[in-house]
């Protein structure tokens, strides 16, 4: 998995669009897959609905969790102000701007109605690759708190010179909040800094709510082994080295275990990819899973998204490394390296590989580093065919630009001559995907490398296999991950980000595509815009706001004059 940055230089132009071959990547505890709030509102995958289920509890606008919910659709289904009517240049723009320390490039989160500051205050949380967390009024933009990090006589790490995360690496996930642990609540991150005897240090921590203190006697030190004979060994033994490693993708909670996956820092080898829990209410680590214990690569990327859940199993994209094609009776790698694969995790202890899905020509693709990982994993609720069978389905796509849906039940495993698993669509995607897709109303939005935001209706039959409609805006590196707001199944509007040097917020109808709404380069004296992107920031929608992590700050969208 090559890095962003000088590697990129001798790469591919695809499309007019210059695209790196570069590394992919950098709720709340609960069993709804594809809640809009990511707090349970609604049930998920498994609960026989075909798409957006109908809310069993009063509607919340809190986003908790990376895209939404745990099974990363993006979709938040209780946004009532913001409709495709309203949103355009003439009513609605940029409405404020939250200085803070450092680069965002965590998804913010947002809670509404929080006791805190000797008031109730709808909160915004944003975390800083300078080790910082924050928390404001998402109305006023007042700071409530802040606390750092960082330990006694520590800095953010260094980035080693390489421009994958650059130029200081502290909180590059996504965090993740339950509001129910500890006395006010919690969020969960993972946080890197370097000493001044030049030692690296990672550690999770658990933030109360409404102070920013620490819980649960926090932080916990992040340390893992097993067994293994690969070229990090020694003895037998795979060990943990935190300046070896980062932690990119999006944390997952899900019944009261805090889920990390790691990748290389600043991809130098040799590494592997690394997943490892902690309960959610004690910062013990309650398992530990190394993805090629017996070779290298299979790091956990994904662009910053993160691993996702059906309440029942985990699933991710993993990245090029060893496979081993001679598989044992049950079929799977005889000396367990699972590189380059759609994996199924279980959610038992420790955590390990139930299933898992290979192309065919896995080994080609990990040593061209065209690898499956740079994108990540999209659980979709249950959808049912023309003959009544319910199907239970997972997508995701990488660099070589193919979407793979997979049947969750049984995922297809390993075939050298042909590619089981229940639908391919080639040659839809113009470019690799570093991002992933979201879901709204039985449709799939992509948006790959120099290309263009693409809609796939999907039912029990899969997905269509040509886009249903399209944007007019081609998104250069790192192409787009799309955020979806709406009202139940109304209004819907598809919010992406553009990178460069002048970042701009589109907002699209999410039922035609070709029908832009707004972008932040619209309004007359540049009144919308918010200076140069970051790598992989994704729009977060709550309580008729859109907010946009920035180089040092998080914009905010709104409706002007406050309607």
């Amino acid at each position: 998995m090559k890095a962003h940055g000088r590697k990129s230089l001798i790469c591919a132009v695809l499309v007019a669009a210059l695209y790196v071959g570069c590394s992919g990547g950098g709720g709340g505890d609960s069993n709804s897959a594809s809640s809009g709030s990511g707090s349970g509102s609604t049930p998920g995958p498994g609960s026989g609905s075909a798409g957006n289920p109908p809310a069993t509890a009063a509607p919340t606008v809190d986003v908790v969790t990376y895209h939404n919910d745990i099974a990363r659709t993006g979709q938040q289904l209780h946004e009532t102000k913001l409709t495709p009517a309203n949103v355009n240049s003439s009513t609605f723009g940029k409405i404020n701007n939250l200085p803070v320390d450092g680069k965002v490039d965590a998804e913010p989160l947002y809670l509404a109605n929080v006791s805190i500051a000797g008031g109730t205050h709808n909160v915004l949380y944003v975390a800083t690759e300078n080790d910082s967390v924050y928390a404001f009024d998402a109305d006023t933009g007042a700071q409530l708190w802040k606390v750092s990090a960082l330990g006694n006589g520590e800095t953010p790490s260094d980035s080693l010179n390489c421009f994958q995360i650059s130029p200081i690496i502290g909180i590059t996930s996504t965090p993740v909040i339950d509001r129910a642990r500890g006395p006010n609540g919690a969020m969960y991150l993972v946080a890197m800094s370097k000493d001044a005897s030049g030692n690296y240090h990672q550690r999770i921590h658990a933030l109360d709510l409404t102070t920013g203190a620490e819980l649960f006697g926090g932080p916990t030190t992040i340390s893992a082994s097993v067994p293994g004979g690969g070229p990090n060994s020694s003895g037998g033994t795979l060990t943990f080295d935190p300046k070896q490693y980062a932690e990119r993708q999006s944390l997952l909670l899900l019944n009261g275990n805090v889920y990390t996956g790691w990748t290389s820092h600043c991809d130098i080898a040799p590494y592997n990819g690394w997943v490892i829990s902690y309960n959610a209410d004690t910062l013990q680590q309650t398992g530990v899973l190394n993805l090629t214990p017996n070779g290298t690569g299979g790091a956990i990327w994904m662009s910053g998204a993160g691993m996702a859940s059906d309440g029942q199993s985990i699933y991710f994209l993993d990245a090029n490394g060893t496979f081993d094609t001679t598989l044992d009776a049950n079929g799977f790698p005889v000396n367990g390296n699972f590189g380059n694969a759609f994996i199924k995790l279980s959610a038992a202890f420790p955590p390990k590989v139930v299933d898992y899905f290979v192309m065919s020509d896995t080994l080609t693709e990990s040593q061209a580093d065209k690898d499956l990982g740079s994108g990540g994993a999209l659980v979709l609720p249950d959808m049912t065919d023309a003959s009544g069978a319910v199907h239970h389905f997972a997508l995701g796509a990488g660099k070589d630009a193919i979407i793979y849906v997979v049947n969750r039940d049984s995922m297809g495993k390993f075939n050298p001559n042909a590619n089981n698993l229940f639908q391919q669509i080639s040659g839809q995607l113009t470019g690799p995907e570093f991002g992933m897709p979201a879901y709204f109303n039985n449709t799939v939005y992509f948006g790959s490398i120099g290309d263009s935001i693409k809609a796939f209706g999907v039912s029990g039959a899969g997905l269509t296999t040509t886009p249903t409609s399209r944007t007019p805006t081609s998104f250069g590196t790192p192409g787009a991950t799309p955020s979806i707001s709406a009202n139940g199944n109304a209004n819907g509007i598809v919010w992406a980000l553009e990178n460069g040097d002048i970042a701009v917020l589109h907002a699209y109808d999410a039922t035609n595509l070709a029908s832009e709404l707004y972008n932040s380069n619209q309004a007359a004296n540049a009144r919308d815009q918010f200076g140069a992107g970051n790598k992989f920031i994704t729009p977060m929608i709550a309580n008729g706001k859109v907010y946009v992590g920035t180089q040092n700050s998080v914009a905010v969208f709104g409706l002007l004059g406050g309607g």
